[in-house]
């Protein structure tokens, strides 16, 4: 039997479905462990920390967890085995495809997605919400136990109003007492640049948006501190891995000596924080 099956075998053992919530540490390192995780994704677990990151914001067996705009799957490939092992449900928003001037690209880009992870013996049945400037409720009001948002927010922040809309479709598909994940490149100490068109967004201004639409901030943690990195970097946070542009926008591009010492950063310090819902 090769190394793979064996893997797969062990993974398969540790996610029994319906797991108690005493087994939900090790269902969920399981998870994080498995074989359906890809190379490039899990290389980046250093920087990432995923264990320490979901229990902070309490992730829990039996949970409907929505993940907003999830990118190429790194959450995606962890929460979907976890929930289908723990009885819970996994809410992946994409592309909304009521808007009639979505672009063929954006279409193109969530039916690779959906082909992506479409092996429900693996992910289960990963549910799908349209999500964008005109997208209706993300679900059935108080109907999701967790909300999470993974270095999105300074998107938002480009088209006017989409980060009190975003918040407030948050707030709405979340239950009395449902937790909004957040997970933001930090520009703290230095001031958020005008839009956050570096990709670095300052804590107060993520807790003043939240709090607007009437969540309570509950606790921050360190868990993607990075004190290495100094922000200002030339193509913003994109500078640095994984995205390590080295040239565009009209600027020099870098030198082997500058793309190694951001390089030698490694991935953007991020805040990291827990909002409730008040109920």
């Amino acid at each position: 039997m090769s190394l793979r099956t064996l893997a797969a075998a062990a993974f398969a053992g540790a996610l029994i479905a319906g797991a108690p919530p005493a087994m939900a540490d090790d269902a969920l390192k399981a998870a994080i462990a498995g074989p359906q995780r890809s190379a490039e994704h899990k290389a980046r677990d250093e920087h990432r920390h995923p264990y320490e990151t979901l229990t902070f914001w309490g992730l829990k067996p039996n949970q409907t967890v929505v993940e907003v705009s999830p990118g190429s799957g790194y959450w995606t490939e962890i929460l979907a085995p976890y929930a289908k092992a723990t009885g819970g449900t996994y809410v992946a928003t994409a592309a909304d495809l009521s808007n009639p001037n979505l672009p063929e690209a954006a279409k193109k880009a969530r039916a690779a997605f959906e082909a992506k992870y479409a092996d429900e013996a693996t992910f289960g049945k990963i549910q799908y919400a349209g999500f964008g400037a005109q997208s209706g409720p993300l679900g059935r009001a108080g109907s999701a136990d967790m909300v999470i948002t993974a270095r999105n927010i300074h998107n938002w922040m480009w088209q006017p109003g989409m980060l009190d809309k975003a918040m407030k479709d948050f707030h709405a598909v979340l239950k009395p007492g449902g937790i909004l994940a957040v997970e933001e490149h930090r520009s703290d100490p230095q001031p958020q640049v005008e839009g956050a068109r570096d990709g670095y967004v300052s804590v107060a201004n993520v807790v003043a948006a939240a709090e607007k639409a009437g969540f309570k901030l509950e606790a921050q943690s360190e868990v993607n501190a990075n004190p290495k990195d100094t922000k200002g970097h030339p193509f913003g946070v994109w500078t640095l891995p994984p995205s390590r542009r080295s040239s565009g926008e009209g600027k020099p591009a870098l030198t082997e000596a500058e793309r190694a010492k951001y390089d030698a950063i490694g991935e953007s310090d991020r805040m990291t924080l827990r909002f409730r819902k008040p109920g």
